[in-house]
């Protein structure tokens, strides 16, 4: 039998300032095209290992 999920823990403090720091530098970067690839190439791979066709 599987065993339940936990809830996920709220962020406070140092810890929620850093996050949302993060968020807001990132937010508007997108992935370069290397980076791209490697994520496709990446989600082949993983999909080979399936069994649900497209």
């Amino acid at each position: 039998m599987a065993r339940p999920i936990r809830e996920t823990p709220v962020l406070t403090g140092r810890s929620a300032e850093r996050f949302r720091s993060q968020l807001f530098h990132n937010q508007g970067k997108k992935a370069s095209k290397e980076e791209l690839a490697a994520i496709k190439k990446d989600f082949e791979f993983i999909s080979s290992f399936s069994t649900i066709k497209k």
